[in-house]
């Protein structure tokens, strides 16, 4: 029997949901990774983000035309400004979820290398390159819980992936999309190596515009909720969800 949950992304087969690509213009999202933009998804905690992204990667795998893996970088967190530390752990998860999402096992033979090879300061840059110039298919990257990252770390995987830009689509991803509660243009980032505030946007200096997404509006939850008052035959008023924005802001470089 199906049910509600804000417990992490939905399982399909086990949760009342919307379509989770009808919550962005998905055109406009297919539109922005054809045109090799890196750009920002962000939204209040439990509101369907990483649904989104996983809902994503599905449909660009399913299409053949990319190769898109979806990483959650919140591994890195307790790593904190030990960039080292939390690099290995980034691409380690970035690794397994080749494997889970692609299933593929191109990085578990590269990013220990890489890594060994360049330091923790280049490695995500490194792999990238290497993963990018591996297939004809263009790499779509997708990173969750971008802002878990603080200091340096979070530093170090910004100015990596701006880095690269340049060289996309042969040599590097033509498209990121950064995920997280807020805009990187809006983190005020303490580097105890650089001993400054350094600002998100300097970082990923690479501002154009910004777009809303549609709000969640009572019809639009009408399909979940009907589905669920069939079930159940009752339906309290007071258990209908929370309206939340959600926001994807593109850049350039």
């Amino acid at each position: 029997m199906r049910e509600f949950s804000t417990a992490g992304p939905i399982i399909p087969e086990d949760h009342y949901h919307i379509a989770p690509l009808a919550r962005l213009d998905r055109d406009e999202l297919l539109h922005l990774i054809e045109r090799k933009k890196y750009f920002v998804l962000h939204a209040p905690r439990q509101t369907g983000k990483t649904t989104i992204l996983r809902a994503l990667r599905d449909d660009l795998n399913g299409s053949g035309q990319y190769r898109c893996v979806y990483v959650n970088v919140e591994t890195g967190q307790s790593a904190r400004e030990d960039v080292g530390a939390a690099m290995q752990a980034i691409l380690g998860a970035l690794s397994r979820q080749e494997r889970t999402g692609l299933g593929g096992s191109y990085l578990r033979g590269v990013w220990r290398e890489a890594l060994a090879e360049v330091g923790p300061h280049e490695a995500l840059q490194e792999v990238l390159v290497r993963w990018a110039q591996s297939d004809a298919r263009p790499l779509v990257l997708l990173i969750d819980e971008i802002d878990a990252l603080i200091g340096d770390t979070l530093l170090s995987v910004l100015r990596q992936l701006r880095a690269g830009y340049p060289d996309r689509p042969r040599g590097y991803p033509q498209s990121v999309i950064l995920c997280g509660v807020r805009d990187v243009r809006d983190y005020r980032i303490r580097s105890r190596a650089e001993n400054a505030l350094v600002a998100g946007g300097s970082a990923f200096n690479v501002k154009a515009e910004s777009r809303a997404a549609a709000l969640l509006t009572l019809p639009s939850t009408a399909l979940p909720y009907s589905g669920k008052a069939s079930a159940t035959s009752s339906l309290a008023m007071s258990s209908q969800p929370t309206v939340a924005m959600m926001y994807c802001r593109p850049f350039t470089m």
